[in-house]
């Protein structure tokens, strides 16, 4: 015997409520890596146009473009050898006592260069000479240890201080990269304010 066909109404009925479950839900999602796959091509289709359309002035565009890439990446070393060189010049002659360390007049000696540099309005050089008053100062109170080819932000990691001074310290290094390295304006009242902060720093010297 052959079975009965259900009624056509019945099928759609359960065909829609077995396709309304969340697993058959299709919703378009967003990926970024194809979407930026898909900019890509669009940008090399585009050149390529471009480069067929107008060769000559594709090439001038495409030179400015490889001068300007060669001065950012100069600039960019530049930055980083100014943030990865010494911080001070290493002491010689008479300026190394017997116990190999740096004199303990040169902090007293940086503070007054610095004070100096800031009277002629050369604020930012004056903050470097301050920061490395700061930190022979914090090796007399043996709470670092002094040598020219370390960083500013090498001594705040070892600095033996507490949170809030070691805080202070990282401060005043990032305020020193931002005005030295990063040529943000200095001027006499940053130059005062950086000196507080500095002061207020032994304040913070963990014990021995």
């Amino acid at each position: 015997m052959l079975q009965a066909a259900p009624p056509a109404d019945s099928l759609r009925r359960a065909l829609g409520e077995v396709f309304a479950r969340p697993e058959y839900a299709w919703v378009p999602r967003f990926s970024l890596g194809d979407w930026l796959h898909e900019q890509a091509l669009r940008l090399l289709d585009w050149i390529g146009r471009q480069h067929t359309a107008h060769p000559a002035a594709f090439k001038v565009v495409l030179g400015i473009l490889v001068v300007v890439l060669a001065g950012l990446l100069i600039h960019m070393g530049y930055v980083v050898w100014r943030i990865t060189r010494p911080t001070g010049r290493a002491p010689t002659g008479s300026e190394w006592p017997a116990g190999g360390g740096p004199r303990l007049e040169d902090a007293r000696a940086h503070r007054e260069r610095a004070d100096e540099l800031a009277r002629t309005g050369r604020y930012a050089e004056a903050l470097a000479h301050r920061f490395v008053a700061l930190i022979l100062e914090l090796e007399r109170r043996q709470a670092l240890t002094f040598h020219p080819s370390k960083t500013p932000a090498e001594y705040v990691r070892e600095a033996r201080l507490d949170e809030s001074g070691r805080a202070s310290l990282a401060d005043l290094v990032a305020r020193l990269y931002r005005h030295l390295f990063g040529a943000v304006p200095c001027d006499a009242a940053v130059y005062r304010e950086f000196g507080v902060v500095a002061e207020s720093v032994f304040r913070h010297v963990a014990a021995a």
